[in-house]
């Protein structure tokens, strides 16, 4: 029997009426979002290309995404790509999915720091070690994650960009021994262990642990991060880290704590306190 011919307009209605059963916001535009992800294409592309038939693996594959997303996987994993600042990344569920407030991030570490030794601690798609090297003038710079598949995912990323960041395997600052760092740029896990369980199964259930919980107060690995961090940035160098809102001034105290100067705490594009920004004394 030939295969029933439909058009993208009617492919995207479809979806959109799926989505919206699932309970997915804004459901209209997420169809056409993952269609044009999924196409390489852009949203007006789309729109542009309603009247033309979709048959065959093209509308498979569209309508097997559409499914994941009205389960509830996020879209940038149902796509499989994601915007950061400058770049566009390859995302799925080996590393946590990039957000604006990583954007505010590094747009705070530059500000400080554009040139020297920068390193991007628990580094994930890599789009924190990739930003820093697109926009920045860094003679190296280098990304550290404990998760292997993380780091593959990351790797590919800078070779499909043709951006060069020298790819670590280990714990924290345990790869960076013995290095002078003008910069560190981290978006560490910060939530507590109540917290994440709490989290929207949207999160929760399909982006990867290891990048959320922190211990019991959220605040394990910045407090291993401030105390690490002395022994490899350079004197005059930055830290800069991104941290939830709650323990923003928690945050700052630590650092305080441990040496640190001129700390300060940043808010994000939303007025909620998000960055903590400290530097090396000079002796």
């Amino acid at each position: 029997m030939p295969e029933a011919i439909q058009t993208l307009q009617g492919l995207l209605e479809s979806a959109g009426q799926l989505l919206a059963t699932a309970g997915v916001p804004d459901s209209r535009r997420e169809a056409i979002r993952i269609w044009s992800d999924l196409d390489r294409s852009g949203a007006a592309a789309t729109m542009l290309a309603r009247g033309e038939s979709v048959v065959g693996e093209r509308a498979t594959a569209y309508l097997a995404a559409v499914g994941r997303r009205a389960a509830g996987e996020p879209l940038a994993y149902v796509t499989g790509w994601t915007g950061f600042r400058h770049l566009t990344l390859a995302t799925d569920a080996r590393a946590l999915i990039p957000r604006p407030e990583t954007e505010g991030l590094v747009e705070l570490a530059l500000a400080r720091v554009r040139q020297g030794a920068a390193a991007d601690i628990g580094t994930g798609t890599g789009a924190i070690a990739l930003a820093l090297v697109d926009e920045g003038d860094f003679e190296s710079v280098a990304a550290v994650d404990c998760s292997a598949e993380a780091l593959d995912l990351a790797r590919s990323n800078g070779k499909r960009l043709d951006l060069e960041v020298e790819w670590l395997e280990g714990d924290l600052m345990a790869p960076l021994a013995g290095r002078r760092l003008d910069l560190v740029v981290s978006n560490p896990p910060y939530l507590t262990d109540a917290e994440y369980s709490a989290l929207d199964p949207s999160v929760r259930d399909f982006e990867p642990r290891l990048a959320l919980p922190s211990g019991a107060d959220g605040l394990t690995v910045i407090r291993r991060l401030l105390d690490e961090g002395r022994a490899v940035t350079a004197p005059g160098g930055w830290m800069a880290l991104e941290v939830d809102c709650r323990r923003a001034a928690a945050t700052a105290a630590l650092a305080e704590g441990f040496g640190w100067r001129e700390v300060s705490v940043q808010d994000d594009l939303f007025g909620r306190a998000r960055y903590v920004l400290a530097r090396q004394g000079f002796n």
